[in-house]
């Protein structure tokens, strides 16, 4: 198996804990600033993982607001 990403392996984890519930529907992920923080990466790193989040269905962003766990994570 090749090496994974940082950025894929932050949206694994953020994935994780939506599911499990830690951020459940409709509630507002951690700024860029804590992400980076907590995971101790930079920002463009967390932009690649939130993009993949966006893309899989699981979150969407508000411009000016912040990025939102989808009611049906995962659906589209």
């Amino acid at each position: 198996m090749p090496p994974r990403y940082r950025y894929e392996e932050i949206a694994d984890d953020l994935r994780k804990r939506i599911e499990v519930g830690e951020f459940p529907p409709g509630s507002r992920l951690p700024s860029r600033r804590e992400l980076t923080a907590y995971y101790d990466v930079t920002e463009p790193v967390i932009d690649r993982a939130m993009q993949i989040l966006r893309v899989l269905g699981v979150t969407e962003t508000l411009a000016g607001v912040g990025v939102f766990v989808r009611d049906a994570p995962g659906e589209a």
